[in-house]
């Protein structure tokens, strides 16, 4: 009776731990909705290849271990070879304590920073890092509009945690996503927009949110940031048609 006992909790215990694996989303992989709809990923998981340095080449200070793309020495920012001009982007991403860093989209290379040109998805541990603490209302805070939009609400999961951004450009709507709620809504080029960047870093920069396509860019800030299942869904491209129907 005992031994019967033994084997029918292990058997219990290897049930549930297949269960558990599961349930595990697959890393760095689309779903067949996903492959359908047109979204592509940009991080194959074991490379950086898709991936150069800004105004370079190659990609340093950036590392590729374990399904992760991981800022782990000083090398600068890391950017898309493609340009993107509307689009859809998501990834999961995680920082260290006290942590800086940031998603800049539609940077173009004719200035010193892609800050410059790109406006700049702030990636930040809240509790620790001092910037939480400067700009206007929270504007440099997880998901705001770095310096211009703070986020309407303060849903980012602590330094360590996987968090998940998705990040949409439609012409000059932009939308900054964080852990599945909406929390930035701007119109570049909107008199709202205007005013904010007049009173912000940006206000002497004529370049700053005037690109109409460029390159998605991930921050070397002097710490270590993590980002997997990278992706993008270009919206200049018409969706897949749906199957007829026999």
């Amino acid at each position: 009776m005992r031994q019967t006992l033994i084997l029918s909790l292990a058997l219990a215990t290897i049930a549930a731990s297949g269960s558990a694996l599961a349930a595990e989303p697959k890393q760095n992989a689309l779903t067949r909705a996903e492959i359908k709809a047109g979204w592509r990923l940009l991080f194959d998981g074991r490379t950086t290849k898709g991936w150069r340095g800004f105004n370079k080449p190659e990609v340093a200070g950036w590392s590729v271990a374990d399904g992760i793309l991981a800022r782990t020495a000083k090398g600068g920012d890391v950017m898309t070879e493609e340009e993107f001009s509307d689009f859809e982007f998501q990834a999961d991403w995680k920082i260290e304590e006290g942590g800086n860093s940031g998603i800049i989209y539609r940077a173009a290379t004719t200035e010193k920073a892609p800050y410059l040109t790109g406006p700049e998805y702030q990636l930040l541990d809240d509790e620790r890092h001092p910037d939480a603490k400067a700009g206007k209302d929270g504007n440099h805070t997880s998901g705001s509009l770095y310096d211009v939009y703070a986020p309407a609400k303060n849903v980012v999961k602590p330094a360590g945690a996987w968090n998940t951004t998705k990040i949409v450009v439609k012409g000059n709507h932009v939308e900054h996503w964080l852990n599945g709620e909406k929390v930035v809504q701007a119109e570049i080029g909107s008199a709202d927009w205007a005013t904010r960047v007049s009173g912000s870093k940006w206000a002497k920069v004529a370049a700053y949110g005037t690109t109409k396509a460029g390159h998605i860019d991930l921050q070397d800030h002097g710490n270590k940031v993590e980002f997997r299942n990278i992706k993008v869904l270009d919206l200049t491209k018409p969706a897949k048609a749906k199957s007829a129907k026999r």
